[in-house]
């Protein structure tokens, strides 16, 4: 199962390979640029230096010093704190079908986890109504049954209340998103 801490840093040390500065420098590279805002940083990093969004948020998350990076606290503990914290039993079983398939980078965000291959091909994070939300990049899918429509890269969703429904055909849906991926 991913340890979001250890990917963390794995990250920070892959950093000098994977983009050819180390995190203190592209910390300084983005300081000089002014930048501020989170948006406006992974934009910088993606577009100006052809940067993955992982690395991209890692360095936006270092420069605004969040508190997730500080101390290396769990981001994902961060998401499923509070009122979402019955949900992480779910995001556990989730990410646990996925890591069977092969190697997958998880990127915690503010209120999700991305999921990557060589791109992103699922999010799973807390939804509405106290329910966990798988959002899937599978724009061919047909809608019917317990998948929905989104708009975005991740045009479908499904929303999971039981472990019940971490299934089969959940996890078929998985695969088939991290295979186009």
């Amino acid at each position: 199962m991913p340890d979001p801490v250890k990917d963390i840093e794995s990250m920070i040390a892959n950093l000098p390979t994977r983009t050819g500065r180390s995190l203190d420098e592209w910390v300084a590279l983005v300081d000089v640029a002014g930048l501020d805002k989170h948006r406006a940083i992974t934009t910088f990093l993606t577009s100006e230096h052809g940067m993955t969004g992982g690395y991209a948020n890692l360095i936006a998350l270092t420069v605004l010093r969040s508190p997730a990076l500080a101390d290396h606290q769990d981001p994902v503990d961060m998401i499923y704190a509070g009122k979402n914290a019955g949900l992480r039993p779910l995001h556990d079983a989730v990410i646990g079908a996925v890591s069977d398939f092969g190697p997958v980078e998880s990127a915690p965000k503010k209120a999700w986890v991305s999921l990557r291959r060589s791109k992103q091909f699922a999010m799973v994070g807390p939804g509405t109504r106290g329910r966990l939300d798988v959002c899937l990049n599978l724009p061919d899918l047909p809608l019917g049954g317990r998948m929905e429509e989104m708009t975005g890269m991740a045009s479908r969703r499904v929303r999971l209340s039981s472990m019940e429904e971490v299934d089969d055909e959940l996890v078929g849906w998985l695969r088939a998103a991290y295979d186009r991926s």
